[in-house]
Order: structure tokens, then sequence, then C-alpha cells
């Protein structure tokens, strides 16, 4: 088996056997890692640290057929410390799941990785419930399933004032080609998504947000999710534990 180094992120990781993670993994050059860590939970392991979430790692792995295996790592330090902030923790795992679940093993992502590096630090500085938001917007961009928010999705004509949502159609709709069944997609929540998808987290400007807007435009991520996953995020029930 081939042996490779990598630097990577922890996304997730759950027990397997009676000792061992499977541990997922985010990288610059291969993109999602689905890894085994044997012997993990084991006392004084030297790889118990390849288990903890938003870890920065440095790691040797070995190919397998079915799954890679780790065989060293080294701890870097964490993308942030939720020890204070379990609010800005579920929004930052909401994140995690989500890269980890629409993204194929092993494909190169270097931008969403650079994203990552970004977004979940920013869960302490900023609304960790905006943050998961933008980061949702703007990491479907490299899926393959992104969606149009700013012309029509059937003419390709700009949408200007307010109008509507397909999910079939894949994002908004104008008045000539909408249908009975597309919901309401108004111009403040469109020009909300817009002012997410374009978010600097290097300097994020101040901007408010009024509530009904902020509801719908988290209602077309969730389910807009529930289609492309095909299940409901498992991190959604730490963020309702954690913020009601």
């Amino acid at each position: 088996m081939s042996l490779y180094n990598i630097r990577a992120i922890v996304l997730g990781a759950v027990n397997w056997g009676e000792a061992d993670k499977l541990i997922t993994l985010f990288s610059r050059d291969r993109g999602k890692i689905k890894a085994a860590a044997y012997g993990c939970r084991r006392p004084r392991s030297r790889l118990a640290s390849a288990a903890q979430l938003f870890s920065i790692l440095e790691l040797q792995l070995s190919e397998g057929p079915r799954l890679d295996i780790i065989k060293n790592c080294d701890h870097n330090g964490f993308l942030a410390d939720f020890s204070l902030d379990y609010t800005a923790l579920a929004y930052a795992s909401f994140v995690a799941e989500i890269v980890a679940e629409i993204f194929e093993e092993n494909q190169p992502q270097e931008q969403v990785y650079e994203k990552l590096l970004q977004i979940i630090p920013a869960m302490l500085k900023r609304n960790p419930r905006v943050v998961a938001l933008a980061a949702f917007f703007q990491i479907l961009e490299y899926t393959g399933s992104q969606l149009q928010y700013e012309y029509c999705a059937v003419c390709g004509r700009k949408i200007e004032d307010d109008a509507f949502f397909s999910y079939e159609e894949g994002g908004a709709v104008c008045q000539k080609c909408r249908k009975d069944e597309n919901i309401i997609y108004s111009s403040t929540v469109r020009k909300l998504i817009l002012h997410l998808l374009n978010l600097d987290w290097q300097a994020p400007s101040s901007f408010n947000i009024q509530a009904k807007n902020l509801l719908s435009a988290e209602k077309i991520m969730l389910d807009y999710l529930e289609i492309i996953l095909e299940k409901r995020l498992k991190s959604l029930d730490f963020i309702k534990q954690i913020t009601k």
C-alpha cells in the first residue's frame, strides 16, 4: 500500500469497532478523505488527536482498497476554540457536515479548503447563524449543484423586482416563467443572498438583516440541502438543542 503525507482539517469522527474511529478529513490537495484511525480511542494513543473536531493535522496515511488508514499524525492546533461558545460550535458543525456530505472523496478542492480556513474562525467573531448561511451559499458554488439567484433559471432574464424560486428549475424564476407551485422570492431576499455570496471573510462589512429575510434565505438553504442530500443533517438537531 502506498503512503502519502497531507495537511488536513478534521470535519468529523465516529466510533468504529472497539477502539477505532472513522475520521472525515478535508485537505487542499485531495479534498474529502475518509480514513480509519485504528486504536485512537485507547488511552495514550498517538492517533487520539485525529478525532478532535476542527483540528489541523499533518498526517501520514496509507491508501487502502476501500478506506485509507492513518498511520501517523501531528496536531497543529485548532481552527477555532469553541470550548466557551457552543452556539458557534453548533453552526460550525453544520458547515462541516455540509462539506462532508456534499463533496465526493479524493477530489481536489483548494478553494473550499481555503474557505473553511476563514469560515470556521469567523463563527467566533460574527453571528454564527449568519456565517453558516453565508458559508452554505458560497460553498455551494463549488459543487456543480449551485443555484441561480440573480437571473431567471428558465429564460436567463435578469431579475430586478420580486420574483419566484424553483428548486426544480435551478433557482430564481421571473414572473413570465413562473409556475403556480413556485415559492415567492422577494427582492430583499435576493439582495441578502447576493450579499452573502460576496462576503469577504478577511474584512466582512457590518450589515443588518431583517428576521423575515433571514428565515426565507434559511428555508431556501434547508429545503435545497434535503433535496440534494435526500436526508436531514444531524447537526440541525444540535443547533436546535443549543439555541432553544
